[in-house]
C-alpha cells in the first residue's frame, strides 16, 4: 500500500479494516468455498456492528460520510478474503448508490438506513438468461396497476440473492420507445412471489449466495420506483462507478495476497542449493507482479479521485472502466505468476493460491466484461478528443514533410 499517499485518518481506517479482516474465521472461508455456507449473513452483521457498511453515505443515515478514496482503501483490505466476501461488503455501496443519488428521502430512510445498519441485506438484478452485457435488452417487465407495479421476469447470476431481503431490479416499463428510454428501476422486497433458486456450481466465488431470482407477477408499491419512470439509463450509467470501482479495489487485495504468499515461499524454498528467489525465472516474476500491483493501485486511486473531485461524467466513466480492466487483468496475471513460482504445491489446497485463482477469474467477467471496458474506454477517449480545444502544441506538424498535404489521404 502507498502509505505516503494516505492521510492519518485514512491510515486509521485501513488499520480498523485490517483488524476486522484478521478476525474473520478461517473456517468461514473454507465452508463458503465448499458451499457448506451459501450466504454468510453473520459476516454482514459483523461489518455493520463496526460501522463498516456504507462508508460513503451520509452520517445521518448511519454512514461515515467518507469518499471513494477511503472506500477503496477499505476494500483492498477486505479483498484479501476473496471475491465473495469482498462483493458482499460492496453490495450495500452499490445498491446504496442508486438510493442515495436517485431515491426519495422516504426510500433513504426506509431502506438505505437499514442497509447501513445491517438490518436488511441487498442484491442487484442485472443479468438475464438471454444475455449478460446487453443490459438494455432486458425482458423483465413492469406494468402499472393503480398504486402498484406488477413485475414479471427473471434475473440470474445475482450475487447475494440467497440471503437478500431487498433487490434492486431493472424492468421494461415502456415498449413504445427505444430500450434505453423505456426501462425503470425498482426496489423489490423479498416475498412469496419472489423465488430465489440457488442453482449454480461455480468455479470460484462460492458461498456468496449467487442465484437466479424469478419475479412471478410481484406486486411492488409505486413509491418503490427509484428515480423517474423510464429513467433507468441514467441510474445504470451512474451505477457503473460503484460496480466497477469495487471490483477493481477488491482485485488489489486478492492480487496482493497471492503475491505475498508466493514471495514468502520463494524466500524459503530452496532448489539446487539456493533459495529460488535467487533465480531470475522467479525473481523477475516477483518484480513483474510488484510493478503490476503498484500500477493497478495507482490507476484505481486515480479513478477514485476523479469521481471524488467531480470529473466530467465521460472522464469518470473512462477512468473507472480502465481501473476495473487493468486491476482485474493484473490480478489474474499476478495470481498466475504466484502459482508458477510455487510450482506443483501452488496447485494444491495446501496454499490458498488455487482458491484465489478461481475467485479472480470471475471479476474479469462480471459488472461488464473487460472487453466491454475496452469499448467504453476507447469510446470515451474519442469523445474527449473530439471535444478538446486547441492543444498546447500541434504535434502533427512536427514532421519534416508535415506540409505535404497531398500525401495525407484519408479516403
Amino acid at each position: 500500500m502507498f502509505d505516503f499517499m494516505l492521510s492519518g485518518d485514512q491510515k486509521l481506517l485501513r488499520q480498523e479494516v485490517r483488524d476486522f479482516v484478521r478476525q474473520v474465521p478461517k473456517q468461514l472461508l473454507m465452508d463458503m468455498d465448499e458451499e457448506k455456507i451459501q450466504y454468510p449473513r453473520e459476516y454482514i452483521e459483523s461489518l455493520a456492528e463496526r460501522n463498516l457498511i456504507g462508508l460513503r453515505f451520509p452520517k445521518q443515515l448511519g454512514g461515515r460520510g467518507l469518499s471513494w478514496t477511503e472506500e477503496i482503501i477499505a476494500l483492498e483490505e477486505v479483498g484479501i478474503l476473496g471475491t465473495s466476501l469482498g462483493c458482499l461488503f460492496s453490495l450495500p455501496s452499490i445498491i446504496g448508490e442508486a438510493i442515495d443519488k436517485f431515491g426519495t428521502s422516504e426510500q433513504q430512510e426506509k431502506y438505505l438506513k437499514r442497509i447501513i445498519s445491517g438490518e436488511i441485506t441487498v442484491a442487484e438484478g442485472l443479468t438475464e438468461p438471454r444475455g449478460g452485457s446487453d443490459f438494455f435488452g432486458t425482458t423483465t417487465k413492469a406494468r402499472r396497476e393503480g398504486d402498484h407495479y406488477i413485475i414479471r421476469g427473471q434475473k440470474r447470476f445475482v450475487v447475494g440473492a440467497e440471503g437478500a431481503d431487498l433487490f434492486l431490479i431493472y424492468a421494461r416499463t415502456n415498449e413504445e420507445v427505444p430500450a434505453h428510454k423505456g426501462i425503470s428501476t425498482f426496489l423489490v422486497e423479498r416475498g412469496p412471489d419472489v423465488k430465489v433458486e440457488y442453482l449454480y456450481g461455480l468455479m470460484g466465488t462460492r458461498g456468496g449466495g449467487a442465484g437466479r431470482v424469478i419475479f412471478d407477477d410481484v406486486k411492488v408499491p409505486a413509491e418503490n420506483l427509484v428515480g423517474q419512470k423510464d429513467g433507468a439509463a441514467g441510474i445504470f450509467y451512474q451505477m457503473m462507478i460503484p460496480e466497477r470501482l469495487t471490483s477493481a479495489a477488491g482485485a488489489l487485495g486478492m492480487a496482493r495476497a497471492a503475491l505475498e504468499v508466493a514471495a514468502k515461499y520463494s524466500d524459503r524454498r530452496k532448489a539446487f542449493g539456493q533459495k529460488i528467489r535467487k533465480y531470475e525465472a522467479v525473481s523477475f516474476k516477483v518484480a513483474d507482479s510488484i510493478t503490476k500491483l503498484d500500477a493497478a493501485r495507482a490507476i484505481v486511486h486515480a479513478a477514485a479521485q476523479a469521481v471524488d473531485n467531480g470529473a466530467p461524467a465521460g472522464v469518470a466513466r473512462r477512468m473507472v472502466s480502465e481501473a476495473k480492466k487493468f486491476a482485474t487483468d493484473s490480478a489474474w496475471e499476478i495470481v498466475n505468476h504466484a502459482m508458477q513460482i510455487m510450482g506443483g504445491i501452488g496447485y494444491t489446497n495446501v496454499y490458498p493460491i488455487e482458491r484465489l485463482l478461481r475467485d479472480i477469474r470471475l471479476i474479469m467477467i462480471w459488472t461488464g466484461t473487460n472487453e466491454i471496458m475496452d469499448l467504453i474506454i476507447q469510446s470515451e477517449y474519442y469523445k474527449e478528443m473530439g471535444a478538446a480545444g486547441p492543444a498546447t502544441r500541434d504535434v502533427e506538424a512536427d514532421a519534416v514533410n508535415a506540409d505535404a498535404v497531398e500525401e495525407k489521404v484519408y479516403e
